[in-house]
C-alpha cells in the first residue's frame, strides 16, 4: 500500500497513575493545540476523582521509594535519562511543537532536560552530606541531624516549560525520595504525558511519579486541601491560585514551595530553566531528624569516646 493511501495512526494520551495509563475517570478530554492554533491531540482532562486516586499511588509507593537506598534512587533517575536519550526525537517534535520552538531550539531544550536528569541522579547519594550531619554539643553525646522525604508532594508544572521545566520540577522530588503528584501544564501537557511513558519503561517504581493533565485550578484544589498530602509545589500556579492554593496548604500545615512573590505577574515571576538548579528543590521536600545518642565513659577519669 502506497504512503498515500495509508491513513496516520493518532497518538492517544492517557493519564499517569500508579504505574498505569487509565483515562480520566470522567471521560472527559480537551483540545490541544500548537503555537498556531492548529489540532496537535485530544489530552485526558483530569477530574478530581483522578486527584485523589493519584494521592493513594504516591503513598502507597512512598514507602519502597522512600526506602530504597540514596545510590539505587541515583541508578533509577539515571536510567531515565538514558531512556529520555533514545526517544530524543519524539520530545523533539513534542516540544517544538508545544512551545512553538524551531527544531533546533526544541533539541537544545530536550538535551537540557536529559542533562537535568543526570544532574539530579548524582545527587541522591550527596545531599544528605550537605543537608545533614554531625552537630558539636555540650556534652557526651554524639548528636546527628539527617534529612527524610517528607512524603507524597503534589506538583504544579510550569505553564510556559512544558518539558525542560517538569523535569526540573519531577526530578528533585523523587531524588531525594518523595513520590509526586503531577499536573502537567495544561496548555502544553503532551510532553508530560510522554514523559509517562518513559517512567513506566524504565526502573522507576508504578506510584512514585503520577502524571495528570487538564485544568490546573480544578485539580491543584483537592491536591492543596488534601489531608495525605505532604507538600506542594506551586510553581505552575499564578499569584492569585497560589495564595488560594498556600491558604488550603496550611490546614494540615504542608510545607510549601512558592518561587514567586506573592504580587509578581506572570513575566516578572517567569524561571530560566537553563540556568543551574542548584539544590534549593532538593532540600525544599526534605524533613530534619536530629538524634541524640549517649558516647558513654572510659576509665575513672571519665574520659569519653
Amino acid at each position: 500500500m502506497s504512503d498515500q493511501n495509508r491513513l496516520g495512526v493518532f497518538k492517544t494520551y492517557k493519564l499517569y497513575v500508579g504505574g498505569k495509563f487509565p483515562r480520566s475517570e470522567s471521560g472527559r478530554v480537551y483540545e490541544v493545540t500548537d503555537s498556531k492554533g492548529q489540532w496537535l491531540a485530544n489530552a485526558p482532562k483530569s477530574s478530581r476523582k483522578d486527584a485523589r486516586d493519584a494521592v493513594v499511588a504516591a503513598r502507597k509507593a512512598f514507602g519502597g521509594w522512600s526506602g530504597a537506598t540514596a545510590y539505587n534512587r541515583g541508578q533509577v533517575l539515571y536510567r531515565v535519562a538514558e531512556m529520555l536519550e533514545g526517544r530524543k526525537e519524539q520530545f523533539v517534535r513534542e516540544v517544538a511543537a508545544s512551545e512553538g520552538l524551531s527544531k533546533s531550539k526544541a533539541a537544545a531544550v530536550v538535551d537540557a532536560a536529559i542533562d537535568r536528569w543526570v544532574w539530579y541522579a548524582g545527587w541522591t547519594d550527596k545531599i544528605g552530606q550537605v543537608a545533614g550531619g554531625a552537630n558539636p554539643v555540650a556534652g557526651p553525646f554524639f548528636n546527628l541531624s539527617t534529612p527524610e522525604p517528607t512524603g507524597v508532594v503534589a506538583v504544579l508544572a510550569p505553564q510556559e516549560s512544558s518539558f525542560l521545566g517538569l523535569v526540573s520540577v519531577i526530578a528533585p522530588v523523587i531524588a531525594t525520595g518523595n513520590t509526586a503528584v503531577v499536573i502537567a501544564s495544561a496548555d502544553a501537557p503532551l510532553p508530560a504525558l510522554s514523559l509517562g511513558e518513559v517512567l513506566a519503561t524504565s526502573d522507576v517504581p508504578g506510584g512514585v511519579v503520577n502524571i495528570l493533565s487538564g485544568a490546573t485550578a480544578e485539580l491543584a484544589a483537592p491536591l492543596a486541601a488534601h489531608q495525605d498530602v505532604n507538600a506542594i509545589d506551586l510553581t505552575g500556579a499564578d499569584a492569585a491560585l497560589a495564595k488560594e492554593l498556600e491558604i488550603a496548604a496550611a490546614d494540615n500545615l504542608k510545607r510549601v514551595l512558592r518561587p514567586q512573590p506573592v504580587d509578581a505577574d506572570d513575566a516578572s515571576a517567569a524561571t530560566d530553566w537553563l540556568a543551574s538548579p542548584g539544590t534549593q528543590r532538593l532540600t525544599a521536600f526534605l524533613e530534619t531528624k536530629t538524634v541524640w545518642h549517649p558516647t558513654g565513659a572510659l576509665g575513672a577519669a571519665g574520659s569519653s569516646y
